[in-house]
């Protein structure tokens, strides 16, 4: 035989089984028995939200935000409190590869009011901006 006769008689045959039998129905009520069951598994543990930064945690760190701004406002004002003195940190500031890159003394530099204002003014409005986009993000994941 030939491969175009085989083919033909295949192709005959399929023709043949598809003209005697008929079309599968699902019964009246499949949709809703499919969805029921759908509806009946639970979801995992894997997907469910859990902040990597609990609220507890965040406290702590608001609260220490909100002490190092207070202390840098109100506290020291250079001279030694008696109980607390203050660290040194001129071999950071007083060393020759910051004199010979800058061209001056760290020491000489000064820092306005206006500019350390300014600079503690940004520090708070990022931490509120932390805040509503925690809240915002929380608030889309539960939807």
């Amino acid at each position: 035989m030939k491969k175009t006769d085989t083919d033909k008689e295949i192709e005959q045959l399929v023709e043949k089984m598809m003209k005697e039998t008929s079309l599968d129905t699902p019964s009246f009520d499949f949709t809703a028995h499919i969805m029921s069951k759908v509806l009946e598994i639970k979801t995992s543990e894997a997907t469910v939200y859990k902040p990597l930064i609990s609220k507890k945690v965040w406290g702590i760190i608001a609260f220490g935000v909100l002490a190092l701004v207070i202390f840098i406002v109100f506290g020291a004002k250079g001279e030694a409190s008696g109980i607390v003195n203050p660290i040194d940190f001129s071999m950071l500031t007083n060393n020759k590869i910051i004199n010979t890159i800058s061209g001056f003394k760290a020491s000489s530099f000064q820092v306005s009011k206006t500019f350390s204002h300014a600079l503690m003014f940004l520090g708070i409005m990022i931490c509120v901006q932390i805040l509503f986009l925690k809240h915002h993000f929380n608030q889309r994941f539960e939807n």
